[in-house]
């Protein structure tokens, strides 16, 4: 029964729990996981010196998400891609539990049954990987099968091991830390004093936008008063979203007044609550952003100082 073995040299910076140093994950390379149940108690994968921890032999499902690929018959033979779906993903994780006595390993095998089931409950728990660098990168994983002893001879009286299949409805890594990106309305000012100029009260502008993960992400936009009408265009694709409070019978934001723009689910909630309506349907688009850089324009209809779009996204990875 092979364990996961830690490397020669480690870093007493890690980000893990504990101090606990990074070891050699297969599919991973160095790293300090954690699981954490859906009530927020972090359960180390890797400490060796604890009473639980993964085993090398049998974790899979780490590495770049799964898909499946759609083609088409092509006349002059072979296929032609039509689509390519990512499907979710199954994580193989054993582990060994035990005890200094047969009620320290009861009590251990039991308290982790329940933090690995109660996902079918109360909502995804999370795997962590955290590497030396100080990255952390997580993936919401639901309980599917596996809890059950070898059911061989000396096992289940201080020792055990289990291996478990966690179940990703979502099959890409999210970074810990979410990206953040603030445009806000320059200051207005007199056209003639102290000579002709012009203020950008009205239109807070083309920029540019960088996703700096692997796949798309679907972030959420906070739009923050003066403002009475919004519209959010990507340039590469020409898609836009309005939001206008006309629609829902608002005179718009004041000053200081935010609407918040859920991308993924679709949700939008301003002053009083749900603002769902103010959107331009059936013609809106809630756009994701591509990996790179993406081109984009912020129009602020009523503009004024303090005027800002916020966008923010959590990267999304194919490995831990």
């Amino acid at each position: 029964m092979p364990v996961i073995t830690a490397p020669k040299v480690v870093d007493p910076g890690d980000p893990g729990d504990g101090g606990t140093p990074p070891v050699e994950v297969p599919e991973v390379g160095y790293a300090t996981i954690t699981y954490i149940d859906p009530a927020g108690t972090r359960w180390p994968m890797t400490n060796l010196a604890g009473d639980w921890f993964v085993l090398a032999e049998g974790v899979s499902g780490l590495g770049a998400a799964p898909y499946t690929l759609t083609s088409d018959p092509h006349p002059r033979g072979g296929a032609r891609l039509r689509h390519v779906q990512p499907q979710p993903r199954s994580i193989v994780w054993p582990l060994l539990v035990k005890g200094a006595d047969h009620n320290v390993f009861t009590a251990n095998w039991r308290a982790l049954a329940r933090a690995f089931t109660r996902t079918l409950r109360e909502g995804p728990g999370l795997l962590e990987v955290a590497r030396p660098t100080g990255s952390i990168r997580r993936i919401p994983v639901y309980y599917q099968d596996g809890w059950d002893g070898r059911g061989q001879r000396a096992t289940g009286i201080t020792w055990d091991s289990a291996t478990v299949t966690l179940w990703c409805e979502d099959p890409y890594w999210i970074d810990a830390v979410p990206v953040g990106i603030h445009r806000e309305s320059g200051v207005l000012v007199d056209f003639l004093a102290p000579y002709p100029s012009v203020s950008s009260g009205q239109v807070l502008g083309a920029t540019t936008v960088t996703n700096v993960g692997d796949v798309e992400v679907w972030p959420t936009w906070t739009i923050t008063g003066p403002a009475t009408r919004i519209t959010f265009t990507r340039e590469d694709t020409d898609e836009t979203f309005i939001v206008d409070p006309a629609t829902i019978g608002k005179p718009g934001l004041g000053s200081g007044e935010q609407v918040i723009v859920s991308t993924d689910p679709p949700q939008v909630r301003g002053p009083g609550g749900n603002w769902i309506g103010a959107l331009n349907w059936p013609e809106a688009v809630l756009w994701p952003l591509p990996p790179g850089d993406t081109a984009v324009t912020f129009q602020l209809t009523g503009a004024g100082p303090g005027s800002a779009v916020d966008l923010t996204y959590f990267p999304r990875y194919e490995t831990a």
